[in-house]
């Protein structure tokens, strides 16, 4: 704080051009300081603008950071989730049009010949099915072979641990809640869409779509065939064509509880998602207040300084004209 300091009849030191000079120097640099803001926005720029707010605005930027990555990777999740369900719903509608073409093979009015067609028909709709597998594709891996997993970052706690959810596509996935009752009567979870899996887990390799043993869309292609000598109906045939319609019945049953299970998970993500959001908003706020510079209350001061500088340069004006009129003593 400045003193108002009388050299008196002195004139080897002017203390009042002095004081005059200082406050010059501070309303100086007071602007300076006040036009940064307003050119940056900012009212912390070093770590000397306020210490502990820097410290604590740094802190804020870094986990916002990192919210921001989290909420990336809830997106790549999602995508996943989206990709296998819209597939899972895509194959759940062929296979009903399969089951309905089964059904209607059932009836005794048709023949050999309509139920060669159905099954013929049906067998195109499961090429398309095995189509929809194989192009279910994301990162460069299948989703619904049976063998995908992942997991994606969705927080971080304090400690900057991070928190994390899976998608487990894989066959074993004990959350799908389907089972495959194995030749010995013992369950095992199964649960893989290509036409004809061979599970190497029993001894008779019976084959399985779905999570249904025995379930082998491939042989509606044999429908029709010669075998020895005789027209072979195959799956369609009258022994057959009960254990076929139960089989797709089970198997869409398998297909909608592993689309329950993807449907969780991304109920899970688009909750995560909205949260991260939230967050990021919130942090964006406190870091504002903290860091960014009031325009309006800058601009006031900014226009007070540059009046104590004016006044300033007057005042030194007038105190180094002081000891001048000393001189008039000599005279």
């Amino acid at each position: 704080m400045a003193t108002a300091i009388s050299g008196g009849s002195r004139i080897r030191t002017n203390t009042p051009a002095e004081n005059a000079y200082n406050s010059l120097q501070a309303s100086s640099k007071d602007i300076s300081l006040r036009q940064l803001r307003l050119s940056t926005g900012k009212r912390i720029n070093t770590a000397a603008d306020d210490v502990s707010g820097y410290i604590t605005s740094r802190a804020m930027s870094s986990r916002n950071g990192a919210l921001k990555s989290a909420l990336q990777s809830v997106g790549d999740a999602l995508n996943v989730t989206s990709i296998s369900s819209d597939a899972l719903d895509n194959i759940n509608s062929l296979l009903t049009q399969i089951k309905d073409s089964t059904s209607t093979a059932s009836s005794g009015a048709l023949g050999s010949d309509e139920r060669i067609a159905l099954a013929k028909g049906a067998y195109r709709l499961a090429q398309q099915i095995q189509f929809v597998v194989d192009s279910t594709v994301f990162g460069g891996k299948q989703l619904l072979q049976g063998g995908f997993t992942g997991s994606w970052i969705t927080g971080f706690y304090a400690s900057n641990d991070t928190m994390s959810i899976s998608i487990n596509l894989q066959t074993t996935n004990v959350d799908f809640n389907t089972s495959s009752i194995r030749p010995d009567g013992t369950k095992e979870v199964t649960n893989n869409f290509n036409l004809n899996t061979t599970s190497s887990s029993t001894a008779s390799n019976i084959s399985n779509f779905a999570g249904v043993s025995g379930l082998n869309l491939e042989l509606l292609n044999d429908v029709g065939n010669i075998v020895e000598g005789k027209m072979s109906m195959g799956i369609f045939s009258e022994d057959n064509i009960s254990s076929t319609l139960s089989s797709m019945a089970e198997a869409l049953n398998n297909i909608s509880k592993v689309a329950s299970y993807i449907g969780g998970i991304q109920v899970r993500l688009n909750s995560q998602d909205e949260l991260l959001k939230s967050q990021i908003t919130n942090y964006n706020a406190a870091i504002s207040r903290i860091e960014d510079a009031d325009i309006a209350t800058e601009q006031l001061d900014h226009v007070k300084s540059q009046f104590l500088q004016a006044t300033s340069l007057i005042s030194l004006a007038q105190a180094n004209q002081t000891p001048s009129t000393f001189l008039q003593l000599f005279s």
